[in-house]
């Protein structure tokens, strides 16, 4: 996967991998409303689980069982409490 480029199919065939592209435009308007209505408390996403970048896979796995309610959300960075300690 890669948010800067186009996957290369001769590059992809070297790893026996697939890769398909996947493009989309975010719409202003409708991110700003859905702020608003969380702001508002009116949208409450549910989080499922939490990881860090580094456990991905685990992420992954976990989306995979077909188990998952709501949202999985990677960490990048420090977690911002541990920051302030």
């Amino acid at each position: 996967m890669s948010i800067v480029d186009e996957p290369q199919p001769a590059a992809l065939e070297a790893h026996g991998i697939r890769g398909v592209t996947l493009r989309c435009t975010p719409k202003t308007g409708v991110l700003e409303e859905l702020g608003r209505l969380m702001e508002a408390k009116k949208l409450t996403p549910v989080i499922s689980q939490t990881f860090p970048m580094t456990n991905v896979v685990q992420a992954q796995e976990q989306i995979a069982t077909g188990h998952t309610r709501g949202k999985i959300v990677l960490l990048i960075g420090q977690d911002p409490v541990r920051r302030a300690l």
